[in-house]
């Protein structure tokens, strides 16, 4: 419930209005699981609200903790038994985590693990609250930055993504910036205008991988829906509307999308636009003959950008050795534990 919901609720139980900014603050400051912690309320109203409402918890099956650099890949159970995956990165300038928005997804990237089983269900904003506050909880440290990245496509889940923004930056609760918040799509037009008018200055990271529709479609058959041409006007729209720089994705793909010609191609792209790209060496999934690109290659890619004056960084990877890609430690833990994720099957 957003913050004015909870007021409607209590007083229609007939609570003070100071109620609910406890209550409030108990969910999204101290994030606690139960009402029984809310010690400030009386006992007669906890357990009032332990019977008519619920607090949405996630229950932790599995952690992989990488040797390399300390990332920590989640995996949650959901109350309907489904699984998703969350990621807890640290980095210099502070904790970043990387949460889902669906179970599964059905864009169909073809380098990426969480669409091969279809898309199930979308997440509602209160789960995905709690994979931010259950990783804050089980590693005790605060979270600087939230990055919309994970399985699902935050688009395609367009409401439960708004709430989730608002409840997480609203200073009642958390009060995380909404700028230390990155949507990562693969390109929803019509979800891009709506974002570009909510008030909300997140960073918009578009998924481009190819510098032209024909390549972008072998890669993401969502392109076959959305053209560049109807793309890349949303995001123009997006960054007049939120002064927001614009991110760009481009998954390096070796022999794919990787060539000095298609970084050429890719500056003429997006030339005279407040851009970033952020380059990335393709994560290789084992239902898919995709090879990253070699160092050499990645190097001349991102310097053929910088001469065009586009700033580009190539992405560090993180927990490369515990499945760290979107989706793949949640497939492989279908793969070994399939009656467990029997409930997905025959999803939306």
């Amino acid at each position: 419930m957003s913050f004015e919901e909870l007021e409607a609720v209590l007083a229609d139980m007939g609570e003070k209005p100071f109620r609910a900014k406890q209550i409030f603050s108990w969910i999204h400051e101290k994030q606690v699981s139960d009402f029984s912690e809310m010690t400030n309320l009386s006992k007669v109203l906890r357990e009032t609200l332990s019977k008519q409402s619920f607090l949405t918890t996630l229950h932790p099956v599995k952690v992989l903790v990488s040797k390399l650099d300390g990332t920590r890949k989640y995996l949650f159970r959901l109350a309907d038994g489904n699984i998703i995956e969350s990621v807890w990165m640290e980095y210099h300038h502070g904790n970043s985590v990387c949460i889902s928005t669906q179970v599964g997804c059905r864009m169909g990237c073809r380098f990426c693990a969480s669409t091969l089983d279809g898309l199930v269900r979308g997440l509602s904003a209160a789960e995905m609250l709690e994979q931010v506050y259950e990783m804050r909880r089980l590693m005790g440290r605060r979270v600087s930055n939230v990055v919309l990245m994970g399985s699902g496509e935050p688009l395609d889940n367009y409401n439960n993504v708004v709430r989730f923004i608002r409840l997480l930056t609203d200073g009642r609760g958390l009060g995380l910036s909404a700028r230390n918040i990155t949507i990562s799509t693969c390109g929803l037009p019509d979800g891009i205008y709506r974002l570009a008018k909510e008030g909300l200055p997140v960073t918009l990271a578009l998924s481009l991988h190819a510098p032209d529709d024909e390549r972008r479609e072998a890669l993401m058959p969502i392109a076959k829906k959305y053209s560049l041409k109807e793309v890349l006007p949303a995001c123009d729209f997006y960054f007049e509307q939120t002064g927001r720089r614009l991110s760009f994705e481009y998954s390096l793909v070796s022999g794919v999308n990787d060539t000095k010609e298609e970084a050429q191609a890719l500056c003429t792209l997006l030339g005279g636009r407040s851009c970033h790209v952020n380059l990335i060496p393709v994560n290789p999934i084992k239902e898919r003959n995709y090879v990253r690109s070699g160092q050499q290659a990645i190097a001349d890619f991102k310097n053929v950008l910088e001469k065009n004056g586009i700033n580009a960084t190539i992405r560090r990877e993180m927990g490369r050795d515990i499945n760290g890609a979107c989706g793949q430690l949640r497939r492989s833990y279908s793969e070994t534990c399939p009656e467990r994720l029997s409930v997905q099957a025959g999803g939306e």
